[in-house]
């Protein structure tokens, strides 16, 4: 009895312990939007970590700091009309690197930690007016155009910055990362004006984000919402999500360019559920893959919704990675063309497995099903796979698509853009642009999928649906016709391929060329 009683007592004591509360204001912080607050803050943390855990709490007011690293067992809570905003000055921010340049964290940093938790009302403002040139556009490289159907007019801009992207000055990078951490928690709190990646996760397992609001400025360049990088069993739902560059993104990087975060990981991205979400970027509203050393597998993605956004959704293998085994359901997605030196080209989905590094055995795409969408865009839905890597069983069900026309075709309208790829001619070059392009696919099934146009006048846009280098294609359901601007065209184009199953479409539509 004496014992249980012990033991009754100590489990007490432990649960009070974690369940310490320490507001930062003890320890030095003044919410008065000036006072730098970095060291009070920091050391409100590593007292509460030193008694094994707690709230660490930052009540009303604007709280400027720079780099804070949380613990093990911290809950950081900013209660209601709570502002940490981020310092102006890069001396404030703790350095990564100087291998090459000089590389700063960005606000909150956590490694190698267990139980964390970061929660509202309040907000993390990142202060992305202090780090870059608001007046002027970023544009693309002159060698990155030559291949584009306008050349160096290409997203021309006659006078402002357009869409952006604005230029960077030196500036902190990703605002929020949780480096190889387990059992983290993001919820309730608004995450605004980041400089870089929003919010990054990498090499982490057992992730929750949920009901976050995070706005970034739409010109700004890299302004990511959500990065998960080589992590597991993430969860990401009923989230707000703003940002200039893609929204969520879903990655298998061990290491990328000198960012914070990596060390050389070596497992794949897995296990990860999105859903109830609003999307809006300028580039993709979901991306998955890039230059990835390690694989994609085993997500879904439901009820989401994506608007005036670059693209819808994007799959893109560029590295040994692959992207197999993903789901995507119930999306309504709006996409349009933009001008300035954003990636992507108004398609509501995109994948692409084209070689963007030497010397590896380039990754696939596999295993994926889009059912349930509700898309309109200024470009088709794109699927590009090469000869060294085709595109393995796609399904899209039950799709209803519409073409519009944009007031930016003539300085935009007619390209692929398929950067980061290796060679510069696969980068952003001319194209017609058939309401469904797919070239180097197997086992491609479209059932049930409805075409409709605006009444277009630029003669790229060519078929309704062009399947070419293919091999087992399935079509049972097609209601569509060719672009407007070019009537004469069959509505579907099939050429280069071998076992076709054709239902419920109707006779004389389909134009075969080298099809067994």
């Amino acid at each position: 009895m004496k014992t249980k009683f012990i033991l009754f007592i100590s489990l007490f004591l432990s649960a009070r312990i974690i369940a310490r509360e320490i507001y930062v204001t003890d320890y030095g912080a003044v919410g008065d939007g000036k006072t730098l607050n970095t060291i009070a803050i920091q050391h409100a943390i590593d007292a509460c970590a030193a008694q094994g855990g707690g709230r660490v709490v930052i009540p009303a007011g604007v709280y400027l700091t720079g780099t804070i690293r949380l613990k093990s067992r911290i809950h950081l809570a900013l209660e209601a009309g709570a502002v940490l905003k981020g310092s102006p000055n890069l001396r404030d921010y703790t350095i990564f690197s100087t291998e090459n340049d000089t590389v700063y964290y960005g606000i909150l940093y956590t490694e190698d930690a267990e139980q964390v938790i970061l929660s509202g009302p309040g907000a993390i403002d990142g202060n992305d007016t202090a780090f870059f040139v608001w007046d002027k556009a970023k544009t693309i490289e002159h060698a990155g155009l030559q291949y584009a159907r306008q050349g160096e007019n290409f997203r021309r801009v006659e006078s402002g910055i357009g869409d952006g992207p604005v230029v960077p000055k030196k500036r902190p990078r990703q605002m929020i990362i949780f480096a190889r951490c387990r059992d983290i928690t993001v919820k309730d709190i608004k995450l605004v004006h980041s400089p870089f990646w929003t919010l990054h996760f990498a090499d982490c397992d057992g992730v929750i984000v949920s009901n976050v609001k995070l706005w970034a400025s739409m010109e700004v360049p890299n302004a990511d919402g959500i990065d998960v990088t080589s992590s597991s069993n993430v969860i990401i739902s009923d989230c707000d999500i703003r940002s200039g560059d893609d929204c969520i993104a879903i990655t298998g990087y061990d290491h990328h360019f000198e960012l914070p975060g990596f060390s050389h990981i070596r497992h794949v991205s897995e296990n990860i559920l999105v859903t109830n979400c609003h999307l809006m970027s300028r580039s993709s509203g979901i991306r998955i893959g890039g230059l990835d050393q390690n694989s994609m597998r085993n997500c879904i993605f439901s009820n989401l919704t994506i608007t005036h956004s670059n693209r819808g959704i994007g799959l893109f293998v560029r590295d040994q990675g692959s992207i197999e085994n993903m789901l995507f359901s119930h999306i309504v997605i709006e996409t349009r063309l933009h001008t300035g030196d954003w990636w992507g080209h108004g398609e509501p989905i995109h994948l692409s497995a084209i070689r963007g590094k030497d010397n590896v055995v380039l990754g696939k795409i596999r295993n994926i099903q889009f059912s349930d969408i509700l898309c309109q865009g200024e470009s088709g839905i794109l699927l590009y796979g090469t000869e060294e890597s085709p595109i393995e069983n796609v399904t899209f069900q039950n799709i209803t698509f519409h073409l519009k026309s944009s007031p930016l075709n003539d300085v935009a309208g007619g390209n692929i853009d398929l950067r980061p790829a290796l060679e510069e001619r696969f980068q952003l070059f001319s194209s017609d642009i058939p309401g469904f392009l797919a070239q180097y696919v197997q086992s491609l099934t479209i059932q049930n999928f409805r075409l409709t146009w605006d009444p277009m006048t630029h003669p790229f846009f060519t078929h309704g649906l062009a399947v070419v280098h293919f091999d087992t294609l399935t079509i049972n359901g097609f209601q569509g016709s060719a672009s407007p601007s070019r009537p004469e065209l069959a509505p579907i184009f099939l050429k280069k391929g071998r076992k076709v199953h054709l239902e419920n479409v109707p006779k004389g539509i389909i134009h075969k060329e080298s099809v067994q």
